[in-house]
């Protein structure tokens, strides 16, 4: 790993905060500020959100990712029409805004929103009023990534890749899988990431955030990832490693995430460093900020100030992230530039 840039741990700060970025990883539900969650809370009181802002922040208290997963459920109940989801998607872009991200792949999973009673026309026109204004009102570019929830298993990705293709809002991207990792195996979904392939999809799946590197090896032999969520578990195997690293296969890493859900014992332990180290392409992201106590710029701090990366290896990260995005062509130039441009001025 390269030593550190000629920026000091005081101006990283204003660094990071200046570098152009993308957001990759970002669930819609979990995206919602404590305050947007306790007015859907208020609106929704028998749904088992707390209302009080003490009694939410324990809430988001989480033992470990099972409990994290029961959590971010209920929050999901309160997302009950289509105007909810553009209230989530406006606060959403007004954040990524403040922190300097033009563009971002919002995870939308769909079976859960037909759930919680937002039929699947009202999901699709409110994911397009929610682009539209997220670009007019903050300037960021939304894409979607339509994740399946493997607590559904197989049905739920048939119906995640049936809403992607019959309806395809303005912004669609690709097909991913989250949720619970255990007992779960990604090849099991090898056939519908072929289908979504064929239409045209990404494919996108989470893969190692709470296991090993079996079902990261899987993520990329079976379902054929082009970027992979977390993929943190593939940092215990070398030869996992060289192959992210030849492909180019990016790794959206979630720090302050792992740790809140325990899927890392502590920061001084996540493994981004040596994913760095080993060439893997990776971009750092948010995950579910509204829950984690994070935004996009404490996740640049916490790499140069915990995991001891550099400046110079943060501009890396904000390019990779700019590469890796299925934005336009035109918006990535833009990005890189500008990332270089904020690269001179701050001597990194």
């Amino acid at each position: 790993m390269e030593g550190p840039s000629v920026v000091s741990t005081t101006d990283v700060a204003a660094f990071t905060a200046a570098l152009p970025k993308v957001e990759l990883h970002l669930h819609l539900v979990g995206s919602a500020s404590l305050d947007t969650v306790l007015t859907l809370a208020r609106r929704y009181p028998d749904r088992g959100v707390p209302t009080d802002p003490d009694e939410l922040r324990r809430f988001y208290t989480f033992r470990d990712f099972p409990h994290f997963i029961d959590v971010y459920s209920s929050v999901n109940r309160l997302v009950t029409t289509g105007a909810d989801v553009v209230t989530l998607l406006d606060g959403a872009a007004c954040e990524l805004a403040a922190r300097n991200a033009r563009y971002a792949e919002i995870q939308v999973t769909p079976a859960r929103n037909r759930m919680s009673g937002i039929s699947y026309d009202d999901l699709a026109q409110a994911l397009a009023d929610g682009r539209e204004l997220a670009a007019a009102k903050h300037g960021v570019e939304l894409g979607w990534i339509f994740d399946a929830d493997s607590g559904l298993g197989l049905p739920g990705m048939e119906e995640t890749l049936e809403f992607a293709v019959r309806h395809r809002p303005p912004g669609t991207v690709g097909l991913g899988l989250a949720g619970g990792e255990i007992g779960v195996h990604r090849s099991d979904y090898a056939p519908m990431f072929a289908r979504a392939r064929d239409a045209g999809l990404r494919c996108l799946p989470h893969a190692g955030e709470t296991v090993g590197p079996a079902e990261v090896w899987s993520a990329v032999r079976d379902l054929g990832a082009e970027r992979i969520g977390h993929g943190i578990g593939a940092a215990t195997d070398p030869a996992l490693l060289d192959v992210l690293a030849e492909r180019g296969i990016t790794l959206e890493v979630c720090p302050m995430s792992n740790v809140r859900t325990n899927a890392v014992p502590s920061l001084a332990e996540h493994p981004l460093p040596r994913l760095v180290a080993a060439g893997v392409p990776v971009t750092l992201a948010t995950d579910d900020p509204g829950m984690f106590d994070t935004d996009l710029d404490t996740e640049y701090r916490v790499a140069h100030d915990v995991l001891g990366l550099s400046a110079a290896q943060l501009a890396d990260i904000a390019r990779t992230g700019a590469r890796a995005a299925y934005c336009s062509p035109e918006l990535r130039a833009e990005l890189l530039t500008g990332i270089d441009e904020v690269c001179t001025a701050h001597g990194v």
